[in-house]
């Protein structure tokens, strides 16, 4: 069958029509989780309380009834608030104000413009929101603070909600501290504890996330000395929620749990159906096969208790994404007369408008269901309108674009983007603006509309530069989807930008996909945070190489689905770049294969023919040229599967690659401007456990730690150890913030993971998790650890991003330079290297990369350490110089 050719589009109706003959076509939207669509509903209005979907808690409902009754003009606000109805609700409370105004009800007015804020800032019109809440606050100015706390607590929260939309996170953490105090005067213990929930997400967007979570640790210890209440579960959920978007699964799991057994003593469905759904959201976090089934066990328990319709829906809807993911489509295609029923049934509101899109995008999944789908987003699209909910309607039209640019029909799927382009545009909803702009990209792209393309492409990354705080926000949803829907925008432009070259290398193209790709590699470390607290400088690229490092080139690799391009800076000469037609998969396996043989002491001759793959791919084309040119230091800015790799281990049919260059890697000029090892006295903090601690028994003892360490001291460098049981992360913390050391030297087990969660190293009193390095690591006057050691840490198995983990160890330290083994080695050759590197660091005037570079050489042509498993896996990471 054939889809039928839409050649005009005149509104919801004959659209409606014309997709009824949509049929035999599989459709593959670009598909979002449903709690990823739900939290889309708060993402700018309600950072701060349980994510119950369908229910919109705000500050609108308590302000409400402190100062009205059922009747009111302010309380019809608040039904069609409640039920997702904003546009509506702006229109009732506009009445009221007028009709206060009118009866010199002053409090109620204040009221009535606090929740007309409220309801402009979920409709995106800020200018509007603002001066709502600005005329509340100054009307209750007027008035005494004393006999309307509450009202004026909660005023105060909305504009907090306000600033923090906005972007303006310090006057959203000072005027919810405002909050907090307000509710202590008017003895208001959840309000208390909603406040302190807000200011650990504006704590969080500013980057100050041990704040962020030592705030949300004193929110449970207030919580846990109350009696059970439906505010204490209500708390606790908000808290595991909040704990969620943080990252803290497992804290967030025991808060979310405990939340659960109240509501159960208190026989109240609504909270337990409520919990067990944000039960099942974090536990579909850990991407496991039991966690999976766990969840979907949490979304089962949900949709026999709860007593609301949307959220048994999107319990369902949720349990359906998860068996279409393990591609159980038998499974999952028994669910749907079940969920169609249900979503047919739910009364028009923004959140079930979403359910419709989501549901729509799964449909597509099943080749038989196309017409529905379709349908589907057609309602979607008419109910959007009959709200007036513009956000609503531009992620509707998005999607009916997605369906048409999957059947390729170009000028129909254009105008509807560029339909919810506008509206997403004029709602401020940057979220989905991104998108609209990534699939206008896409479309032109299609139409070899290339100067087109590449605009969009341009707006679609400069969104996603202004969305970084609000993206990371929502983290638990943008984790699983950043691959899918971040990611692609940044490598499909480099891919565009490439491409659009005429035959001669175009350099002011070549420096803007330079740029691109290492913005990528700061949103990537955005996402493994959960925080955009990253701050990229641009770096003059020619200054870099010609002038301050002449004797260094610096390489961008960068995988794209049907070639590996790299880019090249070497000194004197302008940049470049050249490719190899290769597709990403086959990329992929032969670097998995090549990671797995590097690690086997035997595989020497299976690592030469795979090692000269890769450098025939990165290095072979510009061979002569980097001979001639003098350079004797080569910067890798690696990409993707690349950075689980040593490129010291590369071979070129004669030798490896150390043995003619001292190799370093970035990730990326924009985070770190390389300056020089400032030559001084060296003084290193040397911290190590011979022994793990007793519950991490999987780990095996370093007993040549000790020798490590003296060969540290006999290298003529000044250290101070902390061995074994001395070695707890409150001593680490003393020494470095006692003392100034500008070399911190870690001999411990640890891991990278591509999981902030999952990557630590270990002390004594336990492991030492990456968000907190900045903590740990940097003194207290700020200053930088020059050189950061970390001799017997590993990349996690299994996970082929885990060195996204070792990047962000580097980052996070503070460190100019991070020394890292990409997996364990034998700790007596740790110990021969450690001592030969130290040595070369303070014997003469020569760069780390040098430092590095020669004690590798030393253990190279050691009788017992030539295999690249003992050598290869040391990688420096950041400042070469």
């Amino acid at each position: 069958m054939t889809i039928t050719k839409i050649t005009r589009l005149s509104g919801v109706n004959s659209l409606k029509i014309l997709m009824q003959k949509v049929k035999g076509k599989t459709f593959n939207f670009l598909r979002l989780p449903l709690y990823f669509l739900i939290a889309l509903l708060c993402i700018l209005s309600s950072p701060v309380l349980a994510n119950v979907p369908g229910v919109v808690k705000s500050s609108s409902q308590l302000v409400i009834n402190s100062v009205t009754d059922s009747t009111s003009p302010l309380q019809q606000g608040k039904v069609l608030f409640d039920a997702g109805n904003f546009a509506q609700a702006v229109n009732v409370l506009q009445k009221a104000v007028q009709e206060y105004k009118q009866q010199g009800d002053k409090l109620r007015l204040a009221a009535t413009l606090s929740n007309l804020s409220l309801a402009y800032q979920q409709l995106g019109a800020w200018t509007e929101a603002q001066q709502a809440i600005t005329d509340s606050l100054n009307l209750l100015k007027e008035q005494d603070k004393n006999q309307n706390l509450q009202v004026f607590a909660q005023s105060l929260d909305i504009q907090g909600r306000l600033q923090l939309a906005m972007g303006k996170a310090e006057a959203a953490l000072a005027t919810w501290q405002q909050t907090e105090e307000v509710y202590k005067q008017a003895k208001n213990q959840s309000g208390i504890i909603r406040s302190q929930i807000n200011q650990a997400q504006a704590w969080r967007t500013q980057g100050f996330y041990r704040r962020a979570v030592e705030t949300l640790k004193k929110v449970n210890q207030t919580l846990q000395s109350q009696p059970d209440s439906i505010e204490k579960t209500v708390g606790l959920r908000s808290l595991g929620d909040a704990l969620q978007v943080a990252g803290e699964l497992e804290m967030s799991r025991q808060a979310l749990e405990q939340s659960l057994v109240i509501a159960q003593r208190l026989q109240s469905n609504a909270d337990i159906g409520a919990s067990l759904f944000s039960l099942g959201n974090n536990t579909r976090n850990n991407r496991t096969q039991e966690q999976k089934q766990q969840a979907i066990a949490y979304y089962l328990q949900t949709e026999k208790v709860s007593p609301s319709p949307l959220t048994r829906a999107t319990a369902k809807l949720n349990r359906l994404s998860l068996l279409i993911e393990d591609k159980q489509l038998a499974q999952a295609e028994t669910l749907l007369p079940s969920i169609e029923s249900h979503v047919e049934q739910l009364p028009p509101s923004r959140a079930a408008i979403y359910a419709r899109i989501n549901f729509a995008q799964s449909l597509s999944k099943f080749s038989n269901r196309n017409s529905d789908s379709a349908l589907l987003l057609a309602k979607a699209i008419e109910q959007s309108r009959s709200l007036g909910d513009k956000r609503a309607e531009a992620y509707a039209l998005k999607s009916l674009g997605g369906l048409y640019e999957e059947t390729k029909q170009w000028s129909e799927a254009q105008n509807l983007t560029q339909q919810g382009l506008f509206l997403a545009q004029t709602s401020n909803a940057l979220d989905i603006t991104y998108t609209l702009e990534w699939q206008l990209g896409r479309l032109l792209w299609a139409q070899k509309d290339i100067k087109g393309a590449i605009a969009a492409y341009d707006a679609a990354v400069e969104t996603l530069q202004y969305l970084r705080s609000d993206l990371v926000a929502v983290n638990q949803d943008v984790q699983f989807n950043f691959r899918d829907s971040v990611e692609p925008v940044y490598r499909q432009s480099v891919e565009l930008l490439l491409q659009s070259q005429g035959t001669q290398p175009d350099i002011k193209i070549l420096e803007k996909a330079r740029q691109r790709i290492e913005a990528l590699q700061l949103a990537e470390l955005d996402n493994f945070f959960r925080e955009a607290c990253l701050q990229g400088q641009k770096v003059p690229l020619d200054q870099v190489v010609d002038q301050d490092n002449p004797n260094a080139a610096i390489l961008y690799p960068i995988i794209l689905p049907s070639e590996l391009q790299v880019i090249v800076k070497i000194p004197k000469q302008p940049l470049r770049h050249y490719n190899t037609k290769i597709r990403q998969v086959e990329v992929e396996k032969i670097l998995a294969e090549l990671r797995k043989s590097l690690v086997n002491p035997t595989a020497t001759k299976a690592i030469e023919n795979q090692s000269q793959q890769v450098y025939n791919w990165l290095l072979q084309p510009i061979e002569s040229e980097l001979q001639a040119s003098g350079v004797n230091t080569l910067v890798f800015v690696l990409d993707g599967a690349l950075r689980n790799l040593p490129m010291a281990a590369l071979y070129d049919g004669k030798q490896y690659l150390v043995e003619k260059y001292a190799i370093a890697l970035s990730v990326g000029l924009q985070l770190l401007d390389p300056k020089p090892l400032v030559q001084r006295q060296l003084k290193a903090l040397t911290a190590g456990l011979t022994q793990p601690p007793a519950n991490y028994p999987n780990y095996a003892p370093l007993p040549a730690i000790k020798s490590e360490f003296n060969s540290i001291t006999e290298a003529g460098i000044s250290t101070t150890s902390l061995l074994d049981g001395q070695f707890t992360s409150k001593k680490l913390e003393s020494e470095i913030n006692s003392v100034s050391f500008n070399v911190v030297h870690l001999a411990t087990h640890g891991q990278f993971s591509s999981l902030a969660e999952n990557t630590y190293i270990l002390a004594a009193d336990g492991p030492i998790k990456v968000k907190y390095f900045d903590s740990f690591l940097r003194s207290q006057d700020k200053t930088r650890v020059e050189l950061l050691v970390l001799s017997a840490c590993q990349t996690a198995a299994g996970d082929n991003r885990a060195a996204l983990g070792l990047a962000g160890a580097s980052v996070r330290a503070g460190a100019r330079s991070t020394l890292a083994s990409l997996w364990q080695i034998d700790d007596e050759s740790t110990a021969l290297f450690v001592s030969a590197f130290y040595r070369e660091l303070k014997g003469g005037k020569i760069t780390k990369a040098e430092a590095v570079h020669r004690a590798q050489l030393q253990l190279l042509k050691h009788a017992n350490y030539q295999a690249p498993s003992f050598w290869a896996a040391y990688v420096l990471i950041g400042n070469w110089l």
